[in-house]
């Protein structure tokens, strides 16, 4: 006998299926209402056999599928979108969620980005809207959810006149949050860490205690010697702090002198003959070279700044920036910072919180001793900027590129727009690729000489150009307060790179209708992207990011010493 599978049986058993009144977890079996006998004649039948059977296999994927819809049908739904502003706008309404929704911190929100890893997804967008008219580290902004009087001035935190006549000549007012955290404390002689976001006036918040402590122990001081040294991590930002330094040691007789990168041994030689000034801002490998030379010392120093500390840290930086702490005898207490036989003053600035910062620093001052200044928002998206992910092929970017620098000048009333790739391979062929277009740009990318670059970044800050493509060399420190769109060509490879080229908008001072818009192309992108969008969801700071000083690990020296500690456990 043979068995004749019925096509009508399995036809409506997958029908069932699919309406989802069968559920069979391996095997779906129907008995056949007729049998037919190769030896009979064709239309002979036979008596039905209740063992034979028809055999219907049910692929694992749709038994899956099933599943997963009974799941979803059975669980509520909860509505992320309430009246008001919209904090999550997709392009698909239903993941809309609203400013007044928040995720929990356990719950997996539905995501925007969920399926970008697909080839599907291309031209899919959602934007994380500004909910904020104004930046939070503004003081302003807080002493009217606190209903104070009147906002803080810098009269108040007992700055020399001088200096508040030149801050009010640049029509700077009122200081920020950070600053009012960080100058008390500095005026105290502590040793600070401030971590605070991006464009919230941290150079301010050490400059000015600096300038203001040099003034008043000048009789004190020895001529002939630097007094203060502010080391950052690239040229540009070190013209950058010189500059604000010299309009604020202007009116009081101080001197401010630079010492960067790309210069040879001969030049760094002459700076240093010449009259010592009295802050010197100065990369660290130009610094390390001087100091190998005898050309300064820093025995007698009074200040230490180590600005932009997250890239300092860097180990690109830390065996430069060991050998320049070695170098300087840095305070324990803030009663070693007084008097005589003073010790320095260390002050640590950046816009992420340093990783590797315990591990350095243990070897030149005790840990417990240093104040730290942390910002509310630190590691969070900035609430006052609004910010777009569009899934894009790699093909398609130039055109997009193009249509939204388009839209920016003619739609939006023009503006600066800071463009980042990844690359200075990427920044030369968008480069050309603009210049066909006759898009007006400069370039700025860590291949060229550092003279040519300042000049670059000069110019685009004066306003001779509005688009400037650039590497991530233009993502530490630098002033751009002109700047309202910034476009991620390409996709920052770590979240502290994404807070470092959005931080570029949004600035003290600068223009308040800020955006970043981001392309989306490759699928370890999407992951970076996700992680965004969960902080966005749960109003929570990115995940990743260290907000303490680790306490480095003991070394076991020996095989006698682990031995002896396991022992003991």
């Amino acid at each position: 006998m043979q068995t004749l599978k019925v096509a009508r049986v399995a036809s409506a058993a997958l029908k069932s299926l699919g309406s989802g009144r069968l559920f069979r977890s391996e095997l779906l079996t129907a008995p056949l209402s007729h049998h037919f006998s190769a030896t009979q004649p064709r239309f002979c039948q036979t008596e039905p056999n209740p063992e034979d059977t028809a055999v219907i296999r049910v692929p694992r994927y749709l038994l899956k599928r099933v599943e997963n819809v009974k799941q979803a049908r059975g669980k509520p739904k909860i509505s992320t979108v309430k009246a008001g502003k919209l904090l999550i706008q997709s392009r698909n309404p239903s993941l809309n969620q609203s400013a007044g929704f928040t995720a929990g911190k356990f719950e997996q929100p539905v995501l925007c980005s969920k399926g970008w890893k697909h080839n599907k997804s291309f031209g899919d967008y959602f934007t994380i809207n500004n909910i904020k008219d104004v930046a939070p580290f503004i003081a302003a902004s807080q002493s009217e959810d606190t209903e104070q009087k009147s906002p803080p001035t810098f009269q108040n935190l007992h700055i020399c006149k001088e200096l508040v006549e030149t801050l009010e000549r640049v029509e700077i007012t009122h200081p920020t949050i950070v600053q009012l955290q960080t100058i008390p404390k500095v005026m105290r002689g502590h040793n600070i860490l401030c971590a605070a976001e991006t464009g919230s006036g941290k150079t301010l918040s050490y400059l000015l205690p600096v300038v203001h402590r040099l003034q008043a122990n000048r009789q004190d001081a020895t001529t002939d010697r630097i007094r203060a040294l502010v080391v950052v991590p690239s040229r540009e930002l070190a013209e950058q702090v010189a500059a604000v330094s010299r309009t604020l040691c202007a009116p009081l007789g101080l001197r401010t002198s630079t010492v960067g990168g790309g210069r040879g041994v001969g030049y760094i030689k002459a700076v240093f003959r010449r009259n010592r000034p009295d802050i010197l801002v100065a990369t660290p490998g130009a610094l390390v070279k001087g100091l190998r030379r005898n050309c300064l010392d820093l025995s007698e120093l009074n200040f230490l700044v180590v600005d932009e500390a997250d890239t300092m840290f860097d180990p690109s930086f830390s065996d430069l920036l060991s050998e320049i702490l070695s170098h300087a005898n840095i305070a324990s207490d803030p009663k070693e910072t007084r008097g005589l036989g003073l010790k320095t003053q260390l002050l640590l600035i950046g816009a992420t919180f340093p990783d590797g910062v315990g591990e350095v620093l243990s070897k030149v001052t005790d840990l417990g001793k240093i104040v730290t200044v942390k910002s509310k928002m630190l590691h969070y998206l900035m609430p006052h900027v609004k910010q777009t992910f569009l899934k894009v092929k790699g093909a398609d970017k130039v055109l997009e590129l193009y249509q939204y620098l388009n839209k920016l000048q003619h739609e939006k009333g023009g503006g600066a727009a800071l463009v980042f790739c990844n690359k200075s391979s990427t920044v030369n062929f968008l480069g050309y690729s603009l210049e066909e277009m006759k898009v007006k740009h400069s370039r700025l990318q860590g291949e060229m000489p550092s003279v040519v670059r300042t000049g670059i970044f000069h110019s685009f800050q004066k306003g001779a150009v509005n688009v400037l493509i650039c590497t991530d060399i233009a993502s530490r420190g630098l002033d751009t307060s002109r700047v309202r769109l910034v476009v991620n060509y390409d996709f920052p490879e770590s979240h502290t790179d994404y807070i470092h080229r959005a931080g570029r908008v949004g600035r003290a001072g600068g223009v308040e209708d800020g955006e970043v818009l981001s392309f989306v192309t490759h699928p370890w992108d999407v992951e970076l992207v996700q992680n965004i969008e969960t902080a966005a969801r749960r109003k929570t700071s990115l995940p990743g990011m260290k907000s303490e000083i680790q306490e480095p690990k003991a070394k076991v020296e020996n095989t006698e010493q682990m031995i002896h500690v396991l022992g003991d456990n």
